[in-house]
């Protein structure tokens, strides 16, 4: 799963969560697995997924490509 928001997220873990929570609870993948995206355009990256009791846990590294402030 990727957010495409104006920037590609080549590995979106809010989006993988969405679809853990789905996917282990239809029985379609185990408790806990390895998502590996964004090798294609030269960005591979690793989301961890795993449960525990009800909760869906995403986990993996990250590198800090855009940072900024937003004034509301």
């Amino acid at each position: 799963m990727r957010a495409f928001y104006g920037l590609e997220d080549p590995v979106t873990g809010s989006l993988n969560a969405g679809l853990a929570k789905w996917m282990i609870g239809a029985g379609i993948a185990p408790k806990s697995y390895v998502v590996s995206q964004g090798t294609a355009i030269g960005r591979d990256g690793r989301v961890y997924i795993t449960t525990e009791d009800d909760k869906i846990w995403v986990g993996g590294y990250t590198t800090t490509v855009l940072s900024g402030t937003a004034q509301i």
